[in-house]
């Protein structure tokens, strides 16, 4: 049977302790964006927009390369707010939509392409593309944990999953306007392994930060 003047001090301490901060989407989308813009700006007073951005963009894979990941960016976001309350629904397939989308481009890409497909798909700058969105997605990311810790998701994991997927997607779609790789094979490739291993440190991030 329990101590009754244990319980009471246990409920005066309650009643004296500061009152959490509430957590506030608003606060979350605009800290995260915000060091996100942040970064690319930087980065491309560093290494500049590519050169022909305005007349390579009437072509279509210039046009998805930026707006598939944004779209997939735009939907995490939403999955990762909807996650951060326990009466939370999270329903996945909407991220399934830019994903299959980008696949499809990459097949159609194998299925007409008459050159070897493994250089085209290895490109040149691989390795500057998984480094750059990988550098870039990490503060906006970090801090999206941080202010995640005020709100009460029910599934760390999961929540720290489409952080970063958010994270590292909305980062890529600003990265592309830098890149000049701008075959289907390539982008969805590296953009797709990018965006992969933020959403993986996310989900390590949500187990580890996330959880009550």
């Amino acid at each position: 049977m329990s101590d009754p003047q244990s319980t009471d001090d246990l409920i005066r301490h309650l009643a004296q302790a500061p009152v959490p901060a509430r957590f506030s989407p608003a606060v979350l989308l605009g800290g995260m964006v915000g060091l996100a813009v942040a970064g690319l700006v930087l980065y491309s007073a560093e290494f500049g927009l590519r050169s022909d951005l305005v007349t390579a963009w009437a072509h279509l894979p210039v046009q998805a390369k930026t707006v598939l990941p944004g779209l997939l960016s735009v939907i995490a976001v939403w999955l990762t707010l909807g996650s951060a309350r326990p009466e939370g629904r999270v329903v996945l397939w909407p991220v399934f939509v830019p994903v299959t989308l980008a696949i499809a481009m990459a097949a159609y890409r194998m299925a007409t392409a008459e050159g070897p497909l493994l250089s085209e798909a290895a490109g040149s700058t691989a390795l500057a593309c998984l480094g750059s969105i990988g550098m870039l997605s990490a503060l906006p990311l970090a801090l999206g944990v941080f202010l995640l810790r005020r709100a009460a998701p029910t599934r760390p994991v999961l929540t720290g999953a489409l952080l970063g997927v958010a994270t590292g997607a909305g980062v890529a779609a600003g990265y592309a306007l830098h890149c000049t790789e701008d075959s289907p094979l390539f982008f969805v490739s590296w953009y797709g392994l990018a965006i992969a291993l933020t959403g993986s440190i996310g989900a390590w991030l949500g187990h580890r930060f996330l959880r009550w």
